[in-house]
């Protein structure tokens, strides 16, 4: 199982640990970690937490997915997040950014208690912070994700996800932005219910990007939005 022991990169914000796991991290020791964190912040015993991490590849359902919406030719494992939303799929390539953070508190731009504000909180982030690497991105009315309009066909296409779970008012679960994973891999599942639209990637936009540019860019839009003050990043 995953533990503080195995991350590195450690940085402290003002409010929140931010760190990053190397290496494919499976998807049930990040659920397991998660859930022992949120109840420890709970408890007033473990600070608030962003956590980077990469996946091998997994679909996973949120408690509105439908049967009909995974097709999984190339069989990989399924599990139940517990989390908002429909299916996902995370894999090598996409980064993760679970956030673990107390949310009856003021966060930044985030209001006590306000889970609409936390919401936007999250994919403001994520754009700023591609907006960082040259990539415009958007949210969409009646969309979840973050989008942004693909290099290579010319349509609106996804490049970042949402999904979280509250607990006794803390988060966790969070965001996921795809560097460069296997496109391919998307089409086992119907993407957050949305047929209508495809996915796309950082390297679609520049192939020189890498996850390293994508984190040290999430962590410099992160205090605009939740108001922890980078130390020593």
């Amino acid at each position: 199982m995953t533990d503080t022991r195995a991350m590195t990169q450690d940085t402290i914000y003002e409010e929140i640990l931010w760190t990053s796991s190397p290496g494919l991290t499976p998807y049930p020791d990040a659920l397991a970690f998660m859930e022992e964190r949120a109840r420890a912040i709970h408890q007033g015993t473990a600070a608030p937490l962003v956590w980077l991490v990469e996946h091998p590849p997994v679909f996973t359902a949120g408690t509105s997915a439908k049967d009909a919406d995974l097709y999984n030719p190339y069989g990989y494992p399924t599990y139940d997040a517990g989390r908002g939303g429909q299916w996902t799929y995370h894999g090598p390539g996409q980064r993760l950014g679970y956030v673990m953070m107390d949310l009856t508190k003021s966060n930044g731009t985030v209001p006590p208690r306000d889970l609409r504000a936390f919401v936007a909180g999250l994919e403001g982030w994520m754009i700023d912070a591609l907006a960082r690497l040259g990539v415009t991105a958007f949210t969409r009315e009646g969309r979840i994700g973050v989008w942004t309009v693909d290099p290579l066909s010319g349509l609106e296409a996804k490049i970042g996800a949402l999904g979280i779970r509250v607990s006794r008012w803390v988060s966790w679960h969070g965001v996921s932005i795809n560097v460069s994973p296997d496109l391919n891999d998307f089409d086992g599942i119907v993407p957050c219910g949305i047929r209508e639209f495809g996915v796309t990637s950082l390297q679609r936009f520049d192939s020189g990007l890498t996850m390293k540019d994508l984190d040290d860019a999430l962590a410099d839009a992160w205090p605009d939005r939740f108001g922890s003050n980078p130390q020593g990043a």
